[in-house]
């Protein structure tokens, strides 16, 4: 079953996927796998492992589920020093 998903890039992700947000229907059932659609589309390369992600404001987990309504943040990784 679809599901409509409001995507919030930030940093990085915004620049490469030109916009700061967008909301997309997906049949994924996990961040992880939401991850690897949106690096398809946008072609994003950064590791998810470098990333930071949020659902509902709430960081989250790669294996954390998405629901329809939701609203996923993407961080993308920050050099810090």
């Amino acid at each position: 079953m679809k599901k409509s998903i409001t995507v919030i890039y930030f940093a990085l992700f915004r620049e490469k996927a030109g916009i700061n947000q967008e909301v997309i229907l997906t049949e994924v059932n996990s961040v992880a796998d939401l991850f690897l659609e949106l690096k398809y589309r946008h072609q994003l390369n950064e590791p998810q492992g470098h990333c930071k992600i949020a659902i509902n404001d709430n960081l989250a987990t790669w294996d954390a589920e998405i629901d329809d309504g939701d609203t996923v943040l993407l961080f993308p990784p920050v050099a810090g020093g």
